[in-house]
């Protein structure tokens, strides 16, 4: 008997678009004799419908206008549903449709944040990916340092503040100054995917950073600009995670910013990474020694700079891009994992922790 499977996209984020396309790579990816694949779309604004029309329109985002497809669904909290509660506004009624597992492809808040992980925990349903704890842990920047700083993990030095009605923001690039000097980054401490993220070369461009960076989220963070090559490995797995070889990014631009991943396509990838031996296996012990002390299951990438034989630890992503020009189903392809042993890895992952 065939699983059903939920896939979630899109979603109340900045990253909205870029789901769609991670979230058409795992519709596609799953075999229609193992799997009958639901696609549940969320809105900008937070509407949820069940989608029943092309692909392609999930990309270019025209499945909010393609009204003969859309039924208006919801997920249900409650456990005994273990699913939807789709609607019939002519009938003014509804059906509950249980569902084997979901699979949230939804980056940013509202989905990467452990929003979306505690009602599918709420509702009892098997789910792809990191729980409400460690998506939420590994989605704020400053908490996932300071787990993985107490855990002895090389991180990018850093400062952090919150938000204040009279923040100083003289002050805060004043003390940043004599911690760093310059060049250094300014990022909101809950985005994904470098939203809101700045580069500043002296104290105007960090605090126009700064202000940048608080339309994103109440807490920012500050931190040294670091030399070397920018590393990303993949980590599948539960108990005992499999960590990829190492791959490396070459920005061509400033930084790997959002419009530089997404956006231009300007960055090169290299896999293996020209990196020597033995940094790529100290990062890959140290992706492992991360991935389990922020409590990861199923999946994530896991970034670093590495300069010579030195490997500083930058960032964790919980749900990945899954585009054709991301770099984790690259490196997992290199693993010997195709995009349909891949989800199928998953969903089985996500049931073995169910357990």
């Amino acid at each position: 008997m065939k699983k059903l499977i939920l896939v979630i996209f899109g979603g109340v984020s900045t990253e909205h678009e870029i789901s769609r396309v991670s979230a058409s790579f795992v519709i596609n990816s799953l075999d229609d004799e193992k799997y009958t694949v639901l696609r549940m779309g969320i809105t900008k604004a937070g509407a949820m419908f069940l989608y029943n029309g092309s692909v392609d329109k999930i990309i270019d985002g025209s499945w909010e206008q393609d009204k003969a497809n859309l039924v208006p669904a919801v997920l249900s909290p409650c456990s005994v549903h273990h699913g939807l509660i789709v609607l019939d506004k002519e009938r003014k009624t509804y059906d509950i449709l249980p569902v084997d597992c979901a699979f949230p492809v939804l980056h940013g808040k509202n989905g990467e944040d452990g929003t979306i992980q505690g009602l599918l925990t709420l509702a009892g349903i098997p789910f792809v990916g990191c729980g409400a704890y460690s998506s939420a842990v590994c989605m704020d920047k400053v908490a996932t340092k300071l787990i993985c700083r107490r855990e002895g993990i090389n991180i990018t030095p850093f400062i952090y503040a919150r938000k204040a009605e009279n923040f100083d923001f003289t002050a805060f690039a004043l003390k940043s100054e004599e911690a760093f000097g310059y060049p250094v980054f300014v990022k909101p401490a809950n985005a994904g995917s470098s939203v809101g993220v700045a580069k500043a070369k002296n104290r105007d461009e960090l605090i126009k950073g700064m202000e940048t960076a608080f339309i994103y989220d109440s807490k920012i963070l500050i931190e040294q600009a670091m030399e070397g090559k920018e590393i990303e490995v993949a980590v599948l797995g539960n108990q005992n995670p499999r960590v990829s070889l190492c791959g490396e990014i070459d920005p061509g631009a400033e930084f790997y910013d959002y419009e530089t991943k997404y956006v231009t396509d300007t960055a090169k990838q290299y896999i293996p990474a020209r990196i020597s031996r033995k940094a790529s296996d100290i990062l890959r012990e140290m992706a492992a020694k991360i991935y389990t002390a922020l409590d990861c299951k199923g999946l994530a990438r896991v970034d670093f700079f590495v300069d010579g034989d030195k490997v500083t630890f930058n960032e964790i992503n919980t749900i990945p891009g899954l585009t054709p020009i991301s770099m984790y189903p690259k490196l997992m392809e290199r693993e010997g994992y195709s995009p349909s042993k891949l989800v199928d890895k998953l969903i089985a992952l996500a049931e073995e922790n169910a357990l």
